[in-house]
């Protein structure tokens, strides 16, 4: 089963950027209560989208370079890369439905409906 990559400043080109497949990339941080509460939809989302959908976790704190290239200005946020750019953000704290709402229309046909 598929789970969130950690990714970090060093990888992020490697498996974001040139990824053969879309990836949700999820900004977040140990302290922040908005990102411990869409952890788990983060989590479902990886196993259930898995092959056509990648899943990333960056940690603001220790990896401040990606973020700031971003203006990533609040936690949680989420963006959706393709082929190597933005396609999607959604920022705050969404319900699992919402997320899959803005993502699953960038996905291939095969992608499994979920919503």
């Amino acid at each position: 089963m598929a789970k969130p990559l950690e990714v970090t400043d060093a990888t992020f080109q490697k498996e974001v950027l040139e990824s053969d497949v879309p990836v949700l990339v999820d900004f977040w941080a140990d302290w922040c209560g908005p990102c411990r509460f869409i952890a788990p939809f983060v989590k479902e989302i990886a196993a259930e989208q898995e092959g056509v959908l990648k899943v990333a976790k960056v940690d603001v704190d220790d990896n401040p370079a990606v973020p700031g290239r971003y203006a990533i200005v609040g936690i949680p946020t989420l963006m959706l890369f393709k082929g190597g750019q933005v396609v999607e953000r959604i920022v705050g704290a969404q319900p699992k439905e919402r997320i899959l709402a803005q993502v699953l229309p960038h996905l291939e046909k095969s992608a499994k409906a979920t919503a």
